[in-house]
């Protein structure tokens, strides 16, 4: 019998000295040949993004890479470890406490064939045929293996459907956000064309649109509006025209024609890098909806509202951020000369922070990629029929939740994010084109390396200056 350990009644197992090598050569051509296929695709791709001067979406791509890196070293210690797992033995009883199916439904097994837990006995010794030497390490002490060696199969397959569907999904959101914002170039280049040359008239503050839109609500409403208006136009030209002008007044004055709109696409293309990736943090909240998924707790439905949720309140917060800039113009002016321009200021964002806005919109899109992931993949390994899917009505809602979730970040949340989070009292390196920054960078670093230097010459200067001296009271003294 091949493979040892296989009992009688077992099917035997083919190891790959039994294999024939046609077999063994033409499956490693093809693995190897869609390796570099993919591999060279990258490689293209990250050229053609350096030729076209988008250095942030190449250092996103190169994110992308780390995490494909991270993923295969993943998968390599479960497969290295599959043995030694096999050979961790707890109590079958310990096997019946969280179960994401029944226990009754465990010892049946699946209609379809498919055995959804496989940590019970006689799952186990079924599934252990092709573990190799430690087929019944455990069986034989009365006991069952922590994880079966389907199991392990199927958990790191889930694991790359994860991250594939998280980098899919950040990467579509991303495009299609900067697609949704195509009016505003629009606006900036209607702006660039105007002659502003002329004199400047002055204008009471309630004749602006922007401030007719904004600043007249009470807080209740004003609040209600917000939310309501994330759901239809979130940014009209007179809320662009009037936060890019109090962002050029801010951090440009001096330079009325600063393109605004290539400033944006330029963070937000940076910030997209610091989205596609997988955070530690994202990692230890894949462990929490792992642990979760309980048979009968029902968190996967009230999980899926999480994200949606916490769009709403993004989305709704960024709106009240643009009404409370027109109530604060409001406040102060009576005329403005010219356009309305707001101020600036950290102070509208949750803990005085426009980062944690993007941290925000980073957990809600890897939630809603584990959802996604998360159902095509019990759909493809166990069926629509399965105890672990839950139940068909459930199944649904959260679908439909995580696909609405995404849309509204498509087309509302990320645009509003673009922009809004530009309203800070600080500017983002994005500012300057690339050849500045990393001439800025050089002087810096250089800057940097002259202090240094500088400051050895002293010290050294100084030991020298301090030995003549004692030297000189040495004399003295003699």
């Amino acid at each position: 019998m091949a493979g040892g350990g296989a009992k009688a009644g077992d099917e035997p197992t083919i190891t790959l000295e039994h294999t024939p090598t046609w077999i063994v050569a033409a499956v490693c051509s093809v693995i190897v040949l869609i390796s570099l296929l993919f591999e060279r695709m990258l490689h293209r791709l990250g050229k053609k993004l350096m030729k076209g001067s988008q250095k942030p979406l190449y250092d996103a791509l190169l994110k992308i890479k780390e995490e494909l890196m991270l993923l295969g070293f993943i998968s390599l210690l479960l497969n290295v470890f599959q043995g030694a797992t096999q050979k961790i033995c707890v109590r079958e009883s310990m096997m019946h406490h969280l179960l994401p199916c029944p226990v009754d439904f465990v010892h049946a097994g699946a209609k379809d064939g498919a055995t959804v837990f496989t940590g019970v006995r006689g799952g186990a010794r079924r599934l252990l045929a092709g573990g190799g030497a430690v087929d019944d390490y455990c069986l034989r002490k009365g006991k069952v293996p922590i994880l079966s060696v389907e199991a392990i199969h199927q958990l790191h397959i889930f694991i790359f459907v994860l991250a594939a569907t998280h980098v899919v999904l950040s990467a579509v959101t991303a495009l299609l956000g900067i697609i949704q914002t195509r009016n505003w170039r629009k606006w900036e280049e209607n702006i660039q064309l105007n002659d502003e040359s002329g004199p400047q008239m002055f204008k009471h503050v309630q004749e602006f649109k922007f401030i007719q839109d904004h600043g007249k609500c009470w807080k209740p409403i004003g609040w209600m509006r917000s939310f309501f208006k994330q759901f239809y136009g979130s940014v009209t030209e007179e809320d662009y025209t009037a936060m890019r002008l109090g962002f050029i007044t801010k951090h440009c004055k001096g330079h009325p024609k600063f393109n605004f709109y290539k400033y944006m696409i330029r963070a937000f293309e940076a910030d997209f890098k610091k989205v596609v990736g997988i955070s530690w943090y994202l990692w230890g909240l894949l462990m929490i909806l792992l642990l979760l998924n309980v048979h009968g707790w029902y968190i996967y439905m009230w999980l899926s509202l999480v994200p949606f949720l916490l769009l709403l309140a993004v989305g709704s917060k960024m709106e009240h951020i643009i009404t409370e800039l027109a109530i604060e113009v409001a406040q102060k002016h009576t005329a403005i000369e010219g356009d309305v321009a707001v101020t600036p200021s950290d102070d509208f964002f949750w803990f005085h922070s426009p980062k944690l806005v993007l941290l925000l919109i980073h957990i809600v899109l890897f939630q809603n990629a584990f959802e996604i992931a998360f159902f095509f993949w019990l759909w493809v390994t166990y069926g629509l029929k399965s105890c672990i899917m839950g139940k068909p009505t459930y199944v649904i809602a959260r679908l439909v939740i995580s696909v609405a979730s995404q849309i509204l970040c498509c087309y509302s949340t990320l645009p509003l994010y673009a922009i809004v989070s530009h309203m800070g009292s600080s500017f983002k390196k994005a500012i300057f084109d690339e050849n500045v920054s990393v001439g800025l960078v050089n002087w810096a670093q250089s800057a940097r390396e002259r202090k240094g230097k500088s400051k050895t010459n002293e010290d050294v200067a100084g030991s020298s200056m301090d030995g003549r001296s004692g030297s000189a009271v040495q004399m003295t003294s003699a």
